[in-house]
């Protein structure tokens, strides 16, 4: 039937992990030889980051530089900046290309997609390591786990929840033919995406356009680098023109025209919970003028607590503050930012926690011993050192471990770790998306009124951690924390899902909780139509209990 998606099956499966090496880069192996190389080719030039509207490529006379945060001399690139007629361009786009693209079966999309996994993981895997740590600021690790290794993942199991959705059929009984045709939304879907993960920058207008939506996509211009090169592979793999078109550019007034236009019918949004809130006020206000009800899609901030029992296992729990609070930068909206630790492991925690996140190495993210890179912007570095200075100023903070910035340089925030005795300290409720840890220390006897504050505290409902050994804990922590989170990690950092494991999102402040990696982020960019055939019409209007 023209125009439907038939059920017809893919067989899209997940590749089995072992059908790809482990890559560690540690120090002069071959895939840290070749991202260094990749390093240094990309350093060596200044590349030009166009728009992308209609399969076309533009270059505007209005641009920005693109500079490494922990290197902000360098600039990597020169970006270029949309006017509102390039926005206008980029609605008409999608539009045009909307009719072919949602009446293509729905496997032949699935395949492009599958196909940029390929090139993402193979051809260009180096390129967008490479890119992800000189522009966004991350490690060897960082990178590979993000640019190559959990955008792959996204789009590989993306096809496999696809194929389950599409597949998902009514009954049919003798004498009538019944199915579900999954269309994409009628209209086009904005896609605001955010700096700090380029798998994130590749997901969301992915997800939407798998779906036969076409796309107006809005990367951030902190992450253009390698938002570019995601791009390239989206071309590369075959997607047709006009299906993504990357707006870079002024995010009030793309999102401002975006957002008046009638035909509107998604928005697909990572990034900070005020900008959300601002964007879904715009889109109420032009309720009247829509086609339809926009969806409405955000993953936003948090303000994760990781909660110590007093049985919790100290080199665990030592571990994981490292990695849940730091990596990064702290830069990932599931980073630890608070902490609730029981006197009685504190005084076995506070040394050894001060101690190691002072070791850690702060620096240029291409030498293998760095830890910590820079933040992504001043912007960002001032924010942290305003909070910072402010806490050093209150009585009830002490500084445990860090406390200084530099931006002369790079955009450096040492780690820093507070302790406080206010359990309604600002420094326990406000996101300062960086490497920021506020520590509270409770007595032991007050676990469960612990919970509770932790619970209560926050705005936000993203994730968190519980360590405890006792289980008659872990089972309270999970009935007290049943709302706080949409994450939550039992002797594990809040950060770190691995896609297919763990589905990553939550409620609150925090989004609305349509969990990035699983079907339910798929299905709310479809718009169902169910079709119905009867086999044996029926050619009398009576019926028995008429009588006649």
């Amino acid at each position: 039937m023209t125009g439907a998606n038939h059920p017809i099956t893919g067989n899209f499966h997940v590749p089995a992990p072992e059908n790809e090496p482990v890559r560690e880069y540690r120090p002069g192996s071959p895939e840290s030889l070749a991202t260094e190389a990749e390093i240094k080719r990309i350093g060596s030039i200044t590349q030009s980051i166009p728009l992308s509207i209609g399969g076309k490529v533009f270059e505007t006379a209005r641009t920005q530089p693109v500079v490494s945060p922990h290197d902000h001399q360098r600039v990597l690139g020169r970006l270029s900046l949309a006017d509102e007629s390039h926005v206008r361009h980029a609605i008409d786009a999608s539009l045009e290309a909307r009719h072919d693209w949602a009446r293509m079966p729905w496997f032949e999309r699935i395949a492009i997609f599958l196909r940029a996994a390929e090139l993402v993981t193979g051809k260009y895997r180096d390129e967008v390591n490479a890119a992800t740590m000189l522009n966004q600021s991350k490690t060897y690790h960082q990178a590979e786990i993000d640019g190559a290794c959990e955008l792959a993942d996204l789009l590989r199991f993306n096809a496999h929840y696809a194929e389950e959705i599409y597949s998902r059929q009514p009954k049919s009984t003798q004498g009538e033919q019944n199915y579900l045709d999954q269309r994409g939304l009628e209209g086009f879907v904005l896609a605001v995406t955010p700096f700090n993960f380029t798998n994130i920058a590749g997901n969301l207008p992915a997800t939407a356009a798998m779906m036969g939506n076409t796309v107006l996509w809005k990367p951030s211009e902190k992450s253009a680098l390698s938002t570019d090169v995601v791009r390239r592979v989206f071309e590369e793999a075959g997607l047709p023109p006009g299906v993504i078109n990357c707006v870079h550019g002024d995010g009030k007034m793309v999102t401002d025209i975006a957002l008046a236009d009638p035909n509107l019918a998604g928005l697909s949004f990572t990034g900070s919970t005020q900008v959300f809130r601002e964007l879904w006020k715009k889109v109420a206000h032009h309720i009247d003028t829509y086609k339809g009800y926009p969806r409405i899609v955000g993953e936003t901030g948090g303000k994760n607590a990781v909660i110590a029992h007093p049985s919790a296992d100290v080199q665990a729990l030592l571990t994981g503050l490292t990695r849940g609070a730091f990596e990064f930068q702290g830069q990932k909206c599931s980073a630890a930012s608070r902490a609730y630790i029981p006197r009685s492991v504190w005084t076995k925690l506070k040394g050894r926690l001060a101690e190691q996140i002072d070791s850690l190495v702060m620096g240029d993210v291409a030498d293998h011993s760095t830890f910590v890179g820079a933040v992504i912007d001043e912007v960002a570095h001032d924010r942290l050192a305003a909070a910072i200075e402010r806490a050093k100023s209150d009585g009830a903070h002490t500084v445990i471990a860090g406390g200084t910035t530099s931006k002369e340089t790079g955009y450096f925030v040492r780690p820093t770790v507070l302790e406080t005795t206010d359990p309604t300290a600002f420094t326990l409720s406000t996101e300062f998306f960086g490497p920021l840890l506020t520590v509270y220390v409770y007595e032991d006897k007050d676990w469960t009124e612990t919970l509770k504050l932790a619970d209560r505290t926050s705005q936000y409902g993203l994730t968190a951690s519980v360590y405890a050994n006792d289980r008659k804990a872990v089972a309270e922590a999970l009935d007290i924390l049943r709302d706080t989170s949409g994450y939550l990690a039992i002797n594990d950092k809040p950060a770190g899902m691995s896609i297919g494991k763990q589905q990553f999102a939550g409620a609150r402040a925090s989004g609305t909780n349509d969990k990035i990696g699983s079907p339910l982020a798929l299905q709310r960019w479809l718009s169902g139509r169910f079709i119905k055939e009867n086999l044996a019409p029926d050619t009398d209007y009576r019926y028995p209990y008429m009588g006649i």
